[in-house]
């Protein structure tokens, strides 16, 4: 007889939520995790007194209030709103593209006039392609074009993904950007969900209080004995890379890594927001992440005598760094589809989470899916 009904490969989000949900219908579980802490990618580190998001910047967002009462009921989030802001050559513009963005860019005051300007450009772009004997957007370049012109494609769009890919516009094709948001109004916060914010006191304190009277162990990797881990457990979850997990039988799927780099600074608030991005191709990274913003407000901002900053840079993906983005292009989906169709065959191994399913997520779905499980 195992010693646990689950043994769960990986804290991160979905791992902790299926751990929760688990040990509330009276099953015991291990969770094991290679990194020397829990919490998986939203992990955060104390520095300074702030709450310091290790890999990357994650804002909690959701319309669904099911997700949104239950992660609240783990530990109580902030009012946070995420809005934003680009710098492009020493001037700042708003995100989404909304009417602060249209009015920095072309001094217009109304919606009309906003609209205007963007069909003008978008017209130009038409008969650009046009005049080439094409009808279709051939790639990214021609595809941004058509969707919000000329002026905020190259300062808002062009230079910023090609640091985000690697590649030129011209050579990334159409479909990355399917549709690009843009708000006629005055309104700067970035997601259109009902309920947004940050846990009190960060990430760890959701992570521990899914995995409060579970049993964990870290700096523990699955692959150097999964034969002894897997024999614990009735069921294994797991959550890291698919691929691996079969032994790269089919090949390695590729991926996308972000790079942060660190700077402590002797002042309380150097640049006014959580998030801006570097949209010029002469700044190296892509955005700027003030983390004390996540969390203080007002004269907090000014109680706390320090600030962290963490730049991004975004870099292809190497044997040995941390696997963030799928490239979800046809050649990756189709192996990946080789993968699935193993995983769908197993009878006591769940697959859960961006890395397991290959697939990109945000948060809330993810504690979505990992409840769903237990709501059959």
């Amino acid at each position: 007889m195992c010693k646990y009904d689950y043994l769960i490969v990986g804290s991160g989000l979905f791992g902790a939520t299926f751990a929760y949900m688990a040990k509330r219908a009276g099953k015991s579980c291990l969770v094991i995790d290679k990194r020397p802490h829990l919490g998986g990618n939203v992990y955060c580190e104390n520095i300074e007194g702030i709450n310091v998001h290790k890999y990357g910047a994650h804002i909690f967002h959701t319309s669904n209030k099911k997700v949104w009462d239950f992660v609240n009921s783990i530990v109580e989030f902030n009012r946070y709103t995420n809005s934003p802001v680009a710098n492009y050559k020493g001037k700042l513009y708003n995100l989404p593209f909304n009417m602060n963005t249209f009015y920095q860019m072309w001094g217009v005051t109304t919606p009309e006039e906003a609209k205007a300007k963007i069909e003008e450009q978008k017209a130009e772009a038409v008969a650009k392609m046009a005049a080439e004997g094409v009808s279709e957007p051939r790639n990214l370049e021609e595809q941004a074009q058509l969707l919000i012109g000329k002026d905020i494609y190259e300062a808002l769009i062009r230079d910023y993904t090609e640091k985000q890919w690697g590649r030129k516009c011209t050579d990334l094709p159409p479909f990355i950007i399917k549709r690009l948001p843009v708000r006629f109004v005055f309104d700067n916060n970035y997601f259109n969900d009902s309920y947004q914010g940050i846990p009190m006191g960060g990430y760890n304190k959701l992570i521990e209080g899914l995995l409060a009277g579970i049993e964990t162990k870290i700096g523990v990797d699955f692959f150097e004995d999964r034969v002894y881990w897997s024999g614990l457990a009735d069921k294994v979850v797991f959550t890291g890379k698919i691929d691996e997990f079969y032994d790269y039988r089919f090949g390695k799927l590729e991926y996308r890594t972000v790079r942060f780099e660190e700077e402590i600074h002797d002042c309380p608030n150097l640049q006014g927001n959580a998030v801006v991005n570097y949209t010029e191709k002469s700044v190296p990274y892509t955005r700027s992440i003030e983390h004390k913003h996540f969390e203080m407000f007002g004269q907090a901002v000014y109680d706390c005598p320090k600030t962290v900053i963490s730049k991004e840079f975004s870099t292809e993906w190497k044997e040995g760094m941390e696997p963030y983005y799928p490239v979800n292009d046809d050649k990756n989906n189709a192996l990946y589809a080789k993968y699935k169709s193993l995983a769908d065959a197993e009878t006591n191994v769940i697959f859960g989470g961006r890395l397991a399913e290959y697939k990109y997520y945000d948060m809330a779905p993810i504690v979505e899916k990992a409840i769903s499980y237990w709501e059959l």
